[in-house]
């Protein structure tokens, strides 16, 4: 395993463990102290995976999450010393993949990260999907709307081509988690329930009114093709 991991975390001591942990785990980690240091290390050098605190010296996370996701699809995990669903939530809608609420244990952390990796690297041998005016294309990871392409992370791709790919199937957040995130008990529906809020907000004419990704109500998603 050779894949290069920037970790961004202004605490020492959390810095040094999680560091560590991944380094004993197989990644090449970098590490940072504050935001700003962050995203020059990210625009110098070529990493596969960015684990990134929330709350940094001179540039927040949320900022930083912003203005790598501008220029790369790379798989960001979020740290946060708050399990507040708002600044999760934040956190997944300037982009990031997934996060981990500290404290942590190792082993999840080192489990999120082949996690993302693994969505990172796995290449779709399906054919080119057309759904009414969506044309999905899994070997360029690109999704194009009458034509236009459409900007999406790596992760609202994987879940728009999902749903697509079996138009009116129903399925559960659980379902999604382990089909789009890889992850059989680790997820967390808000994963899900933002990434398909971002996907509408991106794919529907009216996201308040879905033509195509369809909420089912006490049970997930299914995706409709008029």
């Amino acid at each position: 395993m050779d894949e290069r991991v920037l970790l961004v975390e202004d605490d020492p001591s959390i810095r040094e463990v999680a560091g560590l942990g991944l380094s004993q785990a197989g990644f090449r980690v970098t590490t940072s102290g504050d935001g700003r240091d962050g995203l020059v290390q990210f625009r110098n050098q070529r990493f596969d995976l960015v684990v990134l605190d929330i709350m940094l010296p001179e540039l927040d996370g949320y900022e930083v999450c912003r203005q790598i996701r501008a220029e790369s699809r790379v798989p960001i995990i979020m740290l946060s010393a708050k399990s507040d669903t708002v600044d999760v939530v934040v956190g997944l809608e300037l982009g990031a993949d997934d996060y981990v609420t500290k404290p942590f244990e190792l082993p999840e952390l080192v489990a999120r990260a082949r996690a993302a990796l693994r969505r990172a690297s796995a290449v779709p041998e399906d054919p080119v999907l057309t759904r009414g005016d969506l044309e999905i294309d899994p070997a360029a990871f690109a999704a194009r709307k009458s034509g236009e392409e459409i900007n999406l992370t790596a992760t609202e791709f994987r879940l728009l081509f999902e749903l697509a790919r079996r138009p009116g199937q129903v399925f559960t957040r659980e379902l999604l988690l382990e089909r789009v995130w890889n992850y059989e008990y680790l997820g967390d529906s808000r994963l899900v329930d933002v990434a398909v809020q971002r996907l509408r907000a991106k794919v529907e004419d009216d996201p308040k009114e879905p033509k195509h990704i369809k909420t089912v109500r006490g049970v997930g998603y299914r995706f409709d093709v008029e």
